[in-house]
């Protein structure tokens, strides 16, 4: 037995836990926050065979695409030391950060 946990983007969340739902995975979804942006990533656990592991990872490689996004950051102004002026930077979000743990007991109450 394997314990995923998939840090991904929140856009892509219900679409893949719809996918794996109807695949027969039971998955807890948990809110989480990216440290870089600050913004909203979805942490999804799953408790899974290992001859199931493959499955799980294709849907997740195939739906969490990395895309481009405008994200604001604050440079300083250059009349005051204590302004900033939010400027607009290119940044890459989406895709997955996966982790796969080994689970020595698993008990279902």
């Amino acid at each position: 037995m394997k314990l995923v946990m998939a840090i991904i983007h929140d856009e892509d969340a219900y679409q893949i836990m719809d996918i794996l739902g109807e695949k027969g995975y039971m998955v807890t979804k948990l809110a989480s926050t990216g440290g870089f942006l600050r913004a909203g990533n979805t942490t999804l656990i799953c408790g899974v065979t290992e001859d199931r592991i493959e499955e799980l990872m294709e849907v997740i490689e195939q739906k969490c695409k990395s895309r481009k996004q405008l994200a604001p950051t604050n440079v300083p102004a250059l009349y005051g030391k204590e302004t900033y002026l939010p400027y607009p930077v290119e940044v890459t979000v989406g895709g997955a950060t996966v982790f796969v743990l080994n689970v020595a007991e698993f008990k279902k109450f």
